[in-house]
Protein backbone atom coordinates (compact mmCIF):
# COMPACT_ATOMS: atom_id res chain seq x y z
CA UNK A 1 0.00 0.00 0.00
CA UNK A 2 2.79 2.20 0.75
CA UNK A 3 4.44 1.58 -2.65
CA UNK A 4 1.40 2.14 -4.33
CA UNK A 5 0.97 5.38 -2.67
CA UNK A 6 4.75 6.48 -3.11
CA UNK A 7 4.22 5.72 -6.95
CA UNK A 8 1.58 7.74 -7.18
CA UNK A 9 3.03 10.80 -5.89
CA UNK A 10 5.97 10.47 -7.60
CA UNK A 11 3.21 10.37 -10.92
CA UNK A 12 1.70 13.13 -9.62
CA UNK A 13 4.91 15.16 -9.39
CA UNK A 14 5.89 14.16 -12.91
CA UNK A 15 2.88 14.95 -14.22
CA UNK A 16 2.94 18.61 -12.62
CA UNK A 17 6.54 19.05 -13.93
CA UNK A 18 5.82 18.15 -17.56
CA UNK A 19 2.58 20.68 -17.71
CA UNK A 20 5.01 23.00 -15.73
CA UNK A 21 7.24 22.73 -18.93
CA UNK A 22 5.02 22.80 -21.68
CA UNK A 23 3.63 26.26 -19.97
CA UNK A 24 6.70 27.94 -19.95
CA UNK A 25 8.71 26.38 -23.11
CA UNK A 26 7.08 29.57 -24.96
CA UNK A 27 7.69 32.61 -22.18
CA UNK A 28 11.08 31.10 -21.08
CA UNK A 29 12.58 30.76 -24.83
CA UNK A 30 11.03 33.72 -26.04
CA UNK A 31 12.83 35.65 -22.74
CA UNK A 32 16.08 33.83 -23.69
CA UNK A 33 16.11 35.23 -27.28
CA UNK A 34 14.87 38.76 -26.79
CA UNK A 35 15.81 39.63 -23.73
CA UNK A 36 18.48 37.39 -22.30
CA UNK A 37 20.89 37.09 -25.41
CA UNK A 38 20.96 40.60 -26.05
CA UNK A 39 21.72 41.64 -22.92
CA UNK A 40 24.28 38.56 -22.55
CA UNK A 41 26.06 40.44 -25.50
CA UNK A 42 25.92 43.71 -23.82
CA UNK A 43 27.68 42.15 -21.37
CA UNK A 44 30.21 40.69 -23.63
CA UNK A 45 30.85 44.48 -25.36
CA UNK A 46 31.23 45.46 -21.95
CA UNK A 47 34.28 43.95 -21.42
CA UNK A 48 35.44 44.18 -24.85
CA UNK A 49 37.90 47.57 -25.52
CA UNK A 50 39.40 48.46 -29.02
CA UNK A 51 39.34 44.77 -30.09
CA UNK A 52 40.49 43.37 -26.62
CA UNK A 53 39.56 42.72 -23.00
CA UNK A 54 40.72 45.43 -20.77
CA UNK A 55 38.45 45.50 -17.82
CA UNK A 56 40.94 47.84 -15.86
CA UNK A 57 40.39 50.75 -18.64
CA UNK A 58 36.79 49.99 -18.84
CA UNK A 59 36.31 50.47 -15.02
CA UNK A 60 38.79 54.26 -15.28
CA UNK A 61 35.79 54.91 -17.49
CA UNK A 62 32.74 54.02 -15.92
CA UNK A 63 33.97 55.56 -12.12
CA UNK A 64 35.06 58.81 -13.70
CA UNK A 65 33.73 61.85 -12.52
CA UNK A 66 31.39 62.78 -14.91
CA UNK A 67 30.14 58.95 -14.96
CA UNK A 68 29.50 58.95 -10.91
CA UNK A 69 28.05 62.49 -11.44
CA UNK A 70 25.14 60.86 -13.65
CA UNK A 71 24.50 57.78 -11.19
CA UNK A 72 24.00 60.21 -8.64
CA UNK A 73 21.64 62.40 -10.61
CA UNK A 74 19.91 59.42 -11.94
CA UNK A 75 19.38 58.22 -8.09
CA UNK A 76 18.53 61.65 -6.52
CA UNK A 77 15.81 62.62 -8.83
CA UNK A 78 14.25 59.40 -8.64
CA UNK A 79 14.21 59.30 -5.10
CA UNK A 80 13.15 63.12 -5.09
CA UNK A 81 10.12 61.86 -7.47
CA UNK A 82 8.94 59.03 -5.80
CA UNK A 83 8.72 60.89 -2.73
CA UNK A 84 7.18 63.92 -4.62
CA UNK A 85 4.74 60.84 -6.08
CA UNK A 86 3.79 59.08 -2.47
CA UNK A 87 3.23 62.61 -0.77
CA UNK A 88 0.44 63.46 -3.47
CA UNK A 89 -1.20 60.12 -4.55
CA UNK A 90 -1.62 58.80 -1.12
CA UNK A 91 -4.64 61.08 0.06
CA UNK A 92 -6.14 59.92 -3.62
CA UNK A 93 -5.18 56.34 -2.48
CA UNK A 94 -7.59 57.25 0.42
CA UNK A 95 -10.14 58.79 -2.01
CA UNK A 96 -10.90 55.54 -4.12
CA UNK A 97 -10.54 53.30 -1.47
CA UNK A 98 -13.25 54.31 0.78
CA UNK A 99 -15.74 57.18 -0.95
CA UNK A 100 -18.30 56.58 -3.68
CA UNK A 101 -18.96 59.10 -5.69
CA UNK A 102 -21.00 60.08 -9.31
CA UNK A 103 -18.13 59.96 -11.77
CA UNK A 104 -15.70 57.79 -9.94
CA UNK A 105 -15.61 55.52 -12.46
CA UNK A 106 -14.68 57.87 -14.98
CA UNK A 107 -12.10 59.28 -12.91
CA UNK A 108 -10.30 56.73 -11.95
CA UNK A 109 -10.27 55.83 -15.86
CA UNK A 110 -8.62 59.06 -17.35
CA UNK A 111 -5.89 59.20 -14.31
CA UNK A 112 -4.22 55.85 -15.88
CA UNK A 113 -4.11 57.68 -19.10
CA UNK A 114 -0.86 59.39 -18.81
CA UNK A 115 0.51 56.48 -17.54
CA UNK A 116 0.97 55.19 -20.71
CA UNK A 117 1.06 57.90 -22.87
CA UNK A 118 4.36 58.29 -24.40
CA UNK A 119 7.12 60.61 -23.42
CA UNK A 120 7.23 62.43 -26.29
CA UNK A 121 3.43 63.55 -25.88
CA UNK A 122 4.30 64.21 -22.40
CA UNK A 123 7.17 66.50 -23.16
CA UNK A 124 4.56 67.95 -25.72
CA UNK A 125 2.03 68.12 -23.29
CA UNK A 126 4.34 70.24 -20.44
CA UNK A 127 5.91 72.40 -22.98
CA UNK A 128 2.63 73.69 -24.10
CA UNK A 129 2.16 74.30 -20.54
CA UNK A 130 4.97 75.67 -18.83
CA UNK A 131 7.44 76.31 -22.20
CA UNK A 132 8.33 80.00 -23.12
CA UNK A 133 5.09 80.11 -25.69
CA UNK A 134 2.50 78.63 -23.29
CA UNK A 135 -0.76 80.85 -22.67
CA UNK A 136 -0.17 80.69 -18.96
CA UNK A 137 3.85 81.78 -18.97
CA UNK A 138 2.79 84.76 -21.54
CA UNK A 139 -0.46 85.75 -19.05
CA UNK A 140 2.72 85.94 -15.78
CA UNK A 141 5.29 88.08 -18.12
CA UNK A 142 7.29 84.86 -19.12
CA UNK A 143 8.22 83.87 -15.35
CA UNK A 144 7.11 80.36 -15.94
CA UNK A 145 9.33 78.97 -18.75
CA UNK A 146 10.54 75.87 -16.52
CA UNK A 147 11.73 73.80 -19.08
CA UNK A 148 15.65 72.35 -18.58
CA UNK A 149 14.87 72.21 -14.81
CA UNK A 150 14.62 69.79 -12.15
CA UNK A 151 11.26 70.89 -11.33
CA UNK A 152 10.14 70.49 -14.78
CA UNK A 153 11.17 66.43 -14.58
CA UNK A 154 9.80 66.02 -11.19
CA UNK A 155 6.54 67.59 -11.98
CA UNK A 156 5.93 65.06 -15.50
CA UNK A 157 7.29 62.05 -12.92
CA UNK A 158 4.37 62.42 -11.14
CA UNK A 159 2.23 63.06 -13.32
CA UNK A 160 3.05 59.82 -14.99
CA UNK A 161 3.03 57.45 -11.88
CA UNK A 162 0.33 59.28 -9.92
CA UNK A 163 -1.96 56.33 -10.90
CA UNK A 164 0.18 53.99 -9.62
CA UNK A 165 -0.08 55.22 -6.22
CA UNK A 166 -3.76 55.60 -6.84
CA UNK A 167 -4.80 52.44 -7.80
CA UNK A 168 -2.30 50.17 -6.16
CA UNK A 169 -2.40 51.19 -2.56
CA UNK A 170 -5.70 52.63 -3.27
CA UNK A 171 -6.97 49.09 -4.64
CA UNK A 172 -5.21 47.62 -1.42
CA UNK A 173 -6.45 49.78 0.83
CA UNK A 174 -10.36 49.29 -0.76
CA UNK A 175 -10.13 45.50 0.25
CA UNK A 176 -8.99 46.67 4.11
CA UNK A 177 -11.66 45.66 6.50
CA UNK A 178 -12.41 49.35 8.22
CA UNK A 179 -14.52 47.81 11.14
CA UNK A 180 -11.21 47.29 12.62
CA UNK A 181 -9.95 50.49 12.29
CA UNK A 182 -13.31 51.09 14.04
CA UNK A 183 -13.02 48.83 16.55
CA UNK A 184 -9.29 50.94 18.14
CA UNK A 185 -11.77 53.99 17.76
CA UNK A 186 -13.92 52.14 20.18
CA UNK A 187 -11.32 51.36 22.49
CA UNK A 188 -10.86 54.45 22.73
CA UNK A 189 -7.67 55.26 20.40
CA UNK A 190 -7.63 58.52 18.53
CA UNK A 191 -7.99 58.84 14.56
CA UNK A 192 -4.13 58.86 14.12
CA UNK A 193 -3.54 56.54 16.44
CA UNK A 194 -5.69 53.93 14.90
CA UNK A 195 -4.82 54.41 11.63
CA UNK A 196 -0.82 54.31 12.74
CA UNK A 197 -1.15 50.84 14.35
CA UNK A 198 -4.20 49.31 12.93
CA UNK A 199 -4.46 50.40 9.15
CA UNK A 200 -0.78 51.59 8.50
CA UNK A 201 0.92 48.11 9.06
CA UNK A 202 -1.65 46.63 6.76
CA UNK A 203 -0.85 49.35 3.87
CA UNK A 204 3.11 49.23 4.15
CA UNK A 205 3.35 46.56 1.50
CA UNK A 206 1.45 48.04 -0.79
CA UNK A 207 3.18 51.58 -0.11
CA UNK A 208 6.20 49.75 -0.44
CA UNK A 209 5.94 47.83 -3.58
CA UNK A 210 4.38 51.33 -5.40
CA UNK A 211 6.88 53.54 -4.25
CA UNK A 212 9.92 50.78 -5.12
CA UNK A 213 7.88 50.38 -8.88
CA UNK A 214 7.62 54.06 -8.97
CA UNK A 215 11.10 54.45 -7.93
CA UNK A 216 12.31 51.76 -11.13
CA UNK A 217 10.50 54.00 -13.96
CA UNK A 218 11.97 57.11 -12.54
CA UNK A 219 15.22 55.42 -12.31
CA UNK A 220 14.89 54.47 -15.96
CA UNK A 221 13.12 57.33 -17.52
CA UNK A 222 14.72 58.56 -20.51
CA UNK A 223 12.08 60.28 -22.81
CA UNK A 224 11.13 63.46 -19.90
CA UNK A 225 14.76 63.83 -19.15
CA UNK A 226 16.36 64.03 -22.92
CA UNK A 227 13.57 66.83 -24.07
CA UNK A 228 12.60 68.23 -21.03
CA UNK A 229 15.89 67.99 -18.99
CA UNK A 230 17.97 69.11 -22.15
CA UNK A 231 21.42 69.50 -22.11
CA UNK A 232 21.72 70.36 -18.31
CA UNK A 233 20.58 66.89 -17.29
CA UNK A 234 21.12 63.10 -18.22
CA UNK A 235 20.10 60.12 -16.54
CA UNK A 236 22.60 56.78 -17.54
CA UNK A 237 19.01 55.99 -19.56
CA UNK A 238 20.23 59.39 -21.62
CA UNK A 239 23.34 58.94 -21.35
CA UNK A 240 23.44 55.42 -23.23
CA UNK A 241 21.55 56.74 -25.64
CA UNK A 242 24.02 59.95 -26.27
CA UNK A 243 26.83 57.15 -25.90
CA UNK A 244 25.35 55.22 -28.89
CA UNK A 245 23.51 57.72 -31.57
CA UNK A 246 26.39 60.62 -31.07
CA UNK A 247 29.56 59.13 -30.15
CA UNK A 248 28.93 55.69 -31.57
CA UNK A 249 30.95 54.15 -27.91
CA UNK A 250 28.88 51.21 -27.96
CA UNK A 251 31.80 49.75 -25.23
CA UNK A 252 31.50 52.59 -23.08
CA UNK A 253 27.30 52.60 -23.44
CA UNK A 254 27.22 48.67 -23.02
CA UNK A 255 28.94 48.90 -19.77
CA UNK A 256 26.87 51.82 -18.34
CA UNK A 257 23.62 49.40 -19.78
CA UNK A 258 25.03 46.81 -17.27
CA UNK A 259 25.35 48.70 -14.43
CA UNK A 260 21.66 50.13 -14.80
CA UNK A 261 20.30 46.09 -15.46
CA UNK A 262 22.39 45.11 -11.86
CA UNK A 263 20.91 47.94 -10.48
CA UNK A 264 17.00 47.56 -12.03
CA UNK A 265 17.77 43.71 -11.58
CA UNK A 266 17.89 44.20 -7.68
CA UNK A 267 14.86 46.38 -7.76
CA UNK A 268 12.68 44.36 -9.48
CA UNK A 269 13.12 41.22 -7.16
CA UNK A 270 12.52 43.36 -4.19
CA UNK A 271 9.30 44.38 -5.87
CA UNK A 272 8.17 41.05 -7.07
CA UNK A 273 8.57 39.78 -3.24
CA UNK A 274 6.63 42.44 -2.05
CA UNK A 275 4.29 42.11 -4.71
CA UNK A 276 3.39 38.36 -3.75
CA UNK A 277 2.39 39.47 -0.75
CA UNK A 278 -0.61 41.58 -2.34
CA UNK A 279 -1.93 38.73 -4.35
CA UNK A 280 -2.30 35.87 -2.46
CA UNK A 281 -5.60 34.82 -2.31
CA UNK A 282 -8.60 37.16 -0.32
CA UNK A 283 -11.76 37.72 0.79
CA UNK A 284 -12.71 40.60 -0.98
CA UNK A 285 -15.15 42.59 1.46
CA UNK A 286 -18.29 44.21 -0.36
CA UNK A 287 -18.24 47.63 -1.75
CA UNK A 288 -20.82 48.67 0.83
CA UNK A 289 -19.02 48.08 3.94
CA UNK A 290 -15.58 49.51 2.60
CA UNK A 291 -16.94 52.44 0.40
CA UNK A 292 -19.71 55.21 0.90
CA UNK A 293 -20.87 58.71 0.24
CA UNK A 294 -18.98 61.89 1.31
CA UNK A 295 -21.69 63.16 3.84
CA UNK A 296 -20.00 65.67 6.16
CA UNK A 297 -18.71 69.06 4.76
CA UNK A 298 -15.22 67.72 6.07
CA UNK A 299 -15.53 64.76 3.53
CA UNK A 300 -17.24 66.75 0.75
CA UNK A 301 -14.35 69.18 0.74
CA UNK A 302 -11.36 65.94 1.04
CA UNK A 303 -12.99 64.62 -2.40
CA UNK A 304 -13.49 67.98 -4.38
CA UNK A 305 -9.57 68.99 -2.99
CA UNK A 306 -8.20 65.66 -4.70
CA UNK A 307 -10.32 65.75 -7.50
CA UNK A 308 -8.95 69.30 -8.20
CA UNK A 309 -5.65 68.50 -7.61
CA UNK A 310 -5.45 65.35 -10.09
CA UNK A 311 -7.51 67.54 -12.49
CA UNK A 312 -4.65 70.43 -12.04
CA UNK A 313 -1.89 67.82 -12.04
CA UNK A 314 -3.11 65.14 -15.16
CA UNK A 315 -5.78 66.89 -16.95
CA UNK A 316 -4.74 70.66 -17.42
CA UNK A 317 -1.33 69.73 -19.51
CA UNK A 318 -3.64 67.54 -21.64
CA UNK A 319 -6.33 69.83 -21.97
CA UNK A 320 -3.75 72.75 -22.69
CA UNK A 321 -1.85 70.29 -25.48
CA UNK A 322 -5.39 69.27 -27.10
CA UNK A 323 -6.64 73.06 -27.14
CA UNK A 324 -2.80 74.04 -28.92
CA UNK A 325 -3.31 71.49 -31.50
CA UNK A 326 -6.27 73.30 -33.16
CA UNK A 327 -5.17 76.42 -32.31
CA UNK A 328 -5.15 76.95 -36.20
CA UNK A 329 -8.09 75.06 -36.55
CA UNK A 330 -8.02 71.26 -38.40
CA UNK A 331 -4.61 72.96 -40.14
CA UNK A 332 -2.26 70.77 -38.21
CA UNK A 333 -4.69 67.59 -38.49
CA UNK A 334 -4.55 68.13 -42.21
CA UNK A 335 -0.70 68.56 -42.47
CA UNK A 336 -0.52 64.92 -41.20
CA UNK A 337 -2.01 63.57 -44.09
CA UNK A 338 1.08 65.45 -46.39
CA UNK A 339 4.18 64.73 -47.67
CA UNK A 340 5.92 67.98 -48.51
CA UNK A 341 9.39 68.06 -50.05
CA UNK A 342 12.27 68.16 -47.98
CA UNK A 343 10.14 66.41 -45.25
CA UNK A 344 12.16 64.43 -43.16
CA UNK A 345 10.02 61.31 -43.44
CA UNK A 346 10.04 58.86 -46.09
CA UNK A 347 6.45 58.58 -45.99
CA UNK A 348 3.15 61.17 -45.21
CA UNK A 349 3.11 61.35 -41.05
CA UNK A 350 -0.08 59.48 -41.08
CA UNK A 351 1.12 56.18 -42.04
CA UNK A 352 2.97 56.47 -38.66
CA UNK A 353 -0.02 55.87 -37.28
CA UNK A 354 -1.28 52.98 -39.12
CA UNK A 355 2.32 51.61 -38.48
CA UNK A 356 1.83 51.80 -34.77
CA UNK A 357 -1.93 50.04 -35.07
CA UNK A 358 0.05 47.00 -37.10
CA UNK A 359 2.90 46.65 -34.48
CA UNK A 360 0.21 47.17 -31.50
CA UNK A 361 -1.77 44.48 -32.70
CA UNK A 362 0.90 41.95 -32.96
CA UNK A 363 2.33 42.85 -29.96
CA UNK A 364 -1.11 42.48 -28.36
CA UNK A 365 -1.78 38.68 -29.83
CA UNK A 366 1.83 37.83 -28.90
CA UNK A 367 1.66 39.37 -25.31
CA UNK A 368 -1.38 37.83 -24.10
CA UNK A 369 -0.26 34.33 -25.20
CA UNK A 370 2.85 34.88 -23.35
CA UNK A 371 1.48 36.39 -20.31
CA UNK A 372 -1.15 33.64 -20.15
CA UNK A 373 1.04 31.12 -20.40
CA UNK A 374 3.54 32.29 -17.97
CA UNK A 375 0.96 33.08 -15.10
CA UNK A 376 -1.02 29.69 -15.25
CA UNK A 377 2.83 28.34 -14.57
CA UNK A 378 3.22 31.33 -11.79
CA UNK A 379 0.44 30.50 -9.69
CA UNK A 380 0.92 27.14 -9.20
CA UNK A 381 4.52 27.59 -7.86
CA UNK A 382 5.41 27.51 -4.44
CA UNK A 383 8.30 29.58 -4.59
CA UNK A 384 6.57 31.26 -7.46
CA UNK A 385 8.52 34.90 -6.38
CA UNK A 386 11.12 33.39 -8.06
CA UNK A 387 9.87 32.87 -11.93
CA UNK A 388 7.44 36.73 -11.09
CA UNK A 389 10.77 38.40 -10.84
CA UNK A 390 12.38 36.76 -14.15
CA UNK A 391 8.87 37.55 -16.24
CA UNK A 392 9.46 41.34 -14.18
CA UNK A 393 13.12 41.96 -15.37
CA UNK A 394 11.94 43.74 -18.52
CA UNK A 395 9.71 45.65 -16.70
CA UNK A 396 12.82 47.52 -14.59
CA UNK A 397 15.19 47.29 -18.01
CA UNK A 398 15.89 50.52 -19.80
CA UNK A 399 14.14 49.91 -22.88
CA UNK A 400 16.95 52.39 -24.39
CA UNK A 401 19.48 49.16 -23.15
CA UNK A 402 17.23 46.88 -24.55
CA UNK A 403 17.70 48.47 -28.10
CA UNK A 404 21.50 48.78 -27.78
CA UNK A 405 21.03 44.64 -27.13
CA UNK A 406 18.99 44.88 -30.21
CA UNK A 407 21.48 46.97 -32.51
CA UNK A 408 24.33 44.17 -31.00
CA UNK A 409 23.11 40.90 -31.17
CA UNK A 410 20.53 40.86 -33.98
CA UNK A 411 22.68 42.48 -37.11
CA UNK A 412 24.07 38.82 -37.62
CA UNK A 413 23.04 35.34 -37.94
CA UNK A 414 20.90 32.95 -36.01
CA UNK A 415 18.95 36.42 -35.25
CA UNK A 416 19.55 38.71 -38.25
CA UNK A 417 16.65 40.58 -37.25
CA UNK A 418 17.64 44.50 -37.19
CA UNK A 419 15.92 46.64 -39.32
CA UNK A 420 12.80 44.50 -39.72
CA UNK A 421 9.21 45.05 -38.61
CA UNK A 422 9.35 41.69 -36.45
CA UNK A 423 12.01 42.85 -34.21
CA UNK A 424 10.13 45.63 -33.64
CA UNK A 425 7.06 43.58 -32.76
CA UNK A 426 9.15 41.27 -30.46
CA UNK A 427 10.84 44.47 -28.32
CA UNK A 428 7.24 46.15 -28.12
CA UNK A 429 6.17 42.39 -26.97
CA UNK A 430 9.41 42.68 -24.24
CA UNK A 431 8.05 45.88 -22.82
CA UNK A 432 4.32 44.62 -22.96
CA UNK A 433 4.70 41.55 -21.24
CA UNK A 434 4.96 42.48 -17.49
CA UNK A 435 1.83 44.40 -17.72
CA UNK A 436 -0.08 41.28 -19.01
CA UNK A 437 1.55 39.38 -16.32
CA UNK A 438 0.59 41.79 -14.20
CA UNK A 439 -3.24 42.20 -14.40
CA UNK A 440 -3.84 38.72 -15.24
CA UNK A 441 -1.72 36.65 -11.88
CA UNK A 442 -4.00 38.50 -9.32
CA UNK A 443 -6.87 37.70 -11.00
CA UNK A 444 -5.82 34.24 -11.17
CA UNK A 445 -4.51 33.91 -7.61
CA UNK A 446 -7.57 34.96 -6.22
CA UNK A 447 -9.37 32.01 -7.59
CA UNK A 448 -10.33 29.51 -4.99
CA UNK A 449 -8.52 26.60 -5.19
CA UNK A 450 -11.73 24.73 -4.02
CA UNK A 451 -13.45 25.30 -7.33
CA UNK A 452 -10.76 23.67 -9.43
CA UNK A 453 -10.18 20.90 -6.99
CA UNK A 454 -13.95 20.39 -7.45
CA UNK A 455 -14.07 20.61 -11.34
CA UNK A 456 -10.89 18.23 -11.08
CA UNK A 457 -12.74 15.75 -8.42
CA UNK A 458 -15.63 15.25 -11.32
CA UNK A 459 -13.28 13.93 -14.01
CA UNK A 460 -12.34 17.42 -16.07
CA UNK A 461 -8.76 17.49 -17.79
CA UNK A 462 -6.59 20.67 -17.14
CA UNK A 463 -7.46 22.16 -20.41
CA UNK A 464 -10.84 22.08 -19.55
CA UNK A 465 -11.09 23.44 -15.80
CA UNK A 466 -9.42 26.39 -17.63
CA UNK A 467 -11.65 26.52 -20.46
CA UNK A 468 -14.89 26.42 -17.97
CA UNK A 469 -13.92 27.39 -14.77
CA UNK A 470 -11.20 29.40 -15.07
CA UNK A 471 -11.93 31.92 -18.50
CA UNK A 472 -15.04 32.67 -17.41
CA UNK A 473 -13.39 34.03 -13.84
CA UNK A 474 -10.30 36.04 -15.71
CA UNK A 475 -11.55 37.24 -19.34
CA UNK A 476 -11.83 40.37 -17.93
CA UNK A 477 -8.25 40.48 -16.53
CA UNK A 478 -7.08 39.50 -19.96
CA UNK A 479 -9.07 42.01 -21.27
CA UNK A 480 -7.44 44.55 -19.29
CA UNK A 481 -3.92 43.11 -20.19
CA UNK A 482 -4.87 43.60 -23.31
CA UNK A 483 -5.57 47.29 -23.29
CA UNK A 484 -2.69 47.70 -21.61
CA UNK A 485 -0.76 45.38 -24.39
CA UNK A 486 -1.99 47.40 -26.75
CA UNK A 487 -1.72 50.99 -25.27
CA UNK A 488 2.24 50.27 -23.70
CA UNK A 489 3.11 49.08 -27.35
CA UNK A 490 1.45 52.30 -29.20
CA UNK A 491 3.62 54.30 -26.77
CA UNK A 492 7.30 52.69 -26.60
CA UNK A 493 9.94 55.35 -27.76
CA UNK A 494 13.17 54.41 -26.65
CA UNK A 495 14.15 51.24 -27.76
CA UNK A 496 11.98 52.10 -31.13
CA UNK A 497 13.77 55.01 -31.99
CA UNK A 498 17.17 52.64 -31.90
CA UNK A 499 15.84 49.88 -33.82
CA UNK A 500 13.31 51.20 -36.46
CA UNK A 501 14.11 52.11 -40.13
CA UNK A 502 13.81 56.17 -40.60
CA UNK A 503 10.82 54.81 -43.37
CA UNK A 504 8.98 52.98 -41.11
CA UNK A 505 8.18 55.52 -37.89
CA UNK A 506 5.75 54.91 -35.25
CA UNK A 507 3.51 57.43 -33.71
CA UNK A 508 6.32 58.47 -31.49
CA UNK A 509 8.75 58.57 -33.29
CA UNK A 510 7.14 60.90 -35.81
CA UNK A 511 6.07 63.16 -32.68
CA UNK A 512 9.84 63.42 -31.82
CA UNK A 513 10.76 64.14 -35.20
CA UNK A 514 8.80 66.80 -35.43
CA UNK A 515 9.97 68.38 -31.82
CA UNK A 516 12.97 68.10 -32.86
CA UNK A 517 12.05 70.08 -36.11
CA UNK A 518 11.97 74.42 -36.06
CA UNK A 519 8.90 76.22 -37.17
CA UNK A 520 5.56 76.15 -36.09
CA UNK A 521 3.73 73.54 -38.75
CA UNK A 522 6.43 71.01 -36.68
CA UNK A 523 5.07 72.03 -33.85
CA UNK A 524 2.06 72.03 -34.11
CA UNK A 525 1.91 68.76 -36.33
CA UNK A 526 3.54 67.30 -33.18
CA UNK A 527 0.61 68.34 -31.17
CA UNK A 528 -1.68 66.66 -33.19
CA UNK A 529 -0.12 63.32 -33.11
CA UNK A 530 0.04 63.64 -29.72
CA UNK A 531 -3.85 64.49 -28.92
CA UNK A 532 -4.70 61.81 -31.34
CA UNK A 533 -2.67 59.10 -29.35
CA UNK A 534 -3.77 60.75 -26.54
CA UNK A 535 -7.72 60.29 -27.27
CA UNK A 536 -7.31 56.24 -28.35
CA UNK A 537 -5.94 55.89 -24.76
CA UNK A 538 -8.69 57.57 -23.31
CA UNK A 539 -11.12 55.39 -25.01
CA UNK A 540 -8.89 52.14 -23.95
CA UNK A 541 -9.04 52.68 -20.38
CA UNK A 542 -12.84 54.04 -20.67
CA UNK A 543 -13.24 50.69 -21.86
CA UNK A 544 -11.07 48.86 -19.28
CA UNK A 545 -12.68 50.34 -16.52
CA UNK A 546 -15.65 48.61 -17.24
CA UNK A 547 -14.05 45.43 -17.67
CA UNK A 548 -11.61 45.34 -14.80
CA UNK A 549 -12.22 42.89 -12.43
CA UNK A 550 -12.97 43.66 -8.87
CA UNK A 551 -9.83 43.26 -6.28
CA UNK A 552 -6.53 44.13 -5.33
CA UNK A 553 -4.97 46.01 -8.20
CA UNK A 554 -1.21 45.66 -9.55
CA UNK A 555 -1.49 48.62 -11.56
Amino acid sequence: MIELLKTARIKRFAAHNWRLAALLCFPLTFLLLFYFYPLGTIFYTSLTWEGGTHPATLCHKIFSAGILHILGFTVGQALLSTLLTLLLGLPGAYLFARYDFPGKRLFTALTTVPFVLPTVVVSAAFTAVIGPRSPLNTLLSGTLDLRYTLGAILLAHVFYNYTLVLRMVGGFWANLNPHLEQAARTLGASPWRAFREVTWPQLLPAINAAGLLVFIFCFTSFGVILILGGPRFATLEVEIYRQTIYFANLPLAAALSLIQILFTLLLTSSYTRLQTSLTRPVKLQPRWLTQRRPRTPGEISFVLLNILLAGLLLGFPLLTLTARSFGAGLHYYRALFENPRSSIFYVPPVTAVGNSVKFALATTGLALLLGLLATLALRKERQGWMLDTLFMLPLGTSAVTLGLGYLLAMARPPLNLRGTPLLIIMGHTLVALPFVVRSLLPALQAIRPALLEAAATLGAPPWRVFVTVELPIIWRALAVGAVFAFTVSLGEFGATTMIARPEMPTIPIAIYRFLSQPGALNYGQALAMSTILMAVCVVGFVAMEALRPPGVQSF
